[in-house]
């Protein structure tokens, strides 16, 4: 929301804000971004982030000699999440500070005190949320500030609201909205394997390729779903309560009972074939079926066909 306001602060002229996604995301696509025509009148912002994963010698060649020219009118933003092994070049630093630019840290919130932050987050924005619709928002969202703060303005863009006003944003509402999502389908498409919902597993991996869903991203989701659901089944084998097991949760309380509910069905050893099965079909849908004689059989299949099959194997164990 401030790099908007900052790219329609032109007086009199309106402004662009531009995402650099895929390749345009890399050192060498933002340098072609900085030098391309543009038709837009006033300020100009471009937006990049995971400039973590950016390598020096890149940075060095194909972008600090475009970064020491760029137009005054024209805004980086360039978003890293650094952890341990993945930081942001030095070279790209050096490069900001010789352009003139500023280099902002911002720690990381604690899990704990992420609702508590992203209701401060909405109330810069002139939306208020309730303790419960934050906690919404997180389970919903995951813990990534990032993409917390991209929801939380989308959410204060969506609706009506009158000026001076604070529009009040219900945990209804963000569930609404979020069962749209794709991403949200895609839980639910995890949750039908876990629960041995063969018929609808099948049918929401289809509506989702339909949508145009990549099955490398659906598998990260079902593979992640399946984990949180092995884990949650070995402490109700060792004892925990359920509702010890609930509250540990960051989801939805109507969620995390469904979800548990479906967990409490199977067992640790259905569980871990089934991330067996999703493993393979990772493996088979990068090609590893021509690779591996015993999977040579699914050489001739289609992705969906493969993954179709590997659904029907996870849910009927």
């Amino acid at each position: 929301a401030g790099l908007r306001a900052l790219a329609e602060s032109g007086e009199g002229s309106g402004g662009s804000v531009e995402v650099l996604e895929g390749d345009e995301a890399s050192p060498a696509g933002v340098a072609a971004s900085l030098a391309a025509m543009t038709l837009a009148i006033g300020r100009r912002v471009l937006i990049v982030e995971g400039v973590e994963r950016w390598r020096q010698a890149d940075v060095e060649k194909q972008l600090a000699p475009t970064l020491a020219q760029m137009p005054p009118e024209t805004t980086l933003a360039m978003f890293a999440r650094e952890e341990a092994r993945a930081k942001a070049p030095a070279a790209l630093h050096d490069a900001v500070k010789q352009a003139g630019g500023q280099i902002v840290a911002q720690m990381t919130v604690k899990s704990w005190e992420l609702a508590k932050w992203a209701r401060a987050q909405g109330t810069k924005l002139g939306i208020e949320l309730d303790g419960a619709a934050a906690k919404v928002l997180v389970a919903q969202v995951g813990d990534r500030q990032q993409r917390l703060l991209r929801e939380l303005e989308k959410l204060a863009l969506e609706g009506e609201q009158v000026e001076g006003e604070t529009r009040v944003v219900s945990a209804q509402e963000i569930e609404a909205r979020a069962a749209h999502s794709a991403e949200w389908r895609a839980y639910g498409l995890a949750d039908a394997l876990v629960g041995g919902d063969s018929r609808e597993a099948t049918l929401s991996y289809l509506r989702l390729r339909g949508q145009g869903e990549r099955l490398s991203g659906l598998l990260y989701l079902m593979a992640a779903r399946l984990r949180d659901a092995l884990a949650i089944s070995l402490r109700l084998q060792a004892g925990e309560s359920v509702a010890e097991v609930k509250r540990g949760l960051r989801m939805p309380a109507r969620a995390a009972e469904r979800f548990v509910a479906d967990v409490s069905r199977t067992d640790p050893e259905r569980l871990r074939a089934a991330l067996a099965e999703l493993a393979d079909l990772e493996l088979d849908s990068r090609g590893g079926a021509l690779l591996l004689e015993s999977r040579t059989r699914m050489a001739a299949l289609s992705e969906d066909t493969i993954a179709v099959r590997a659904i029907e194997a996870v849910t009927t164990r």
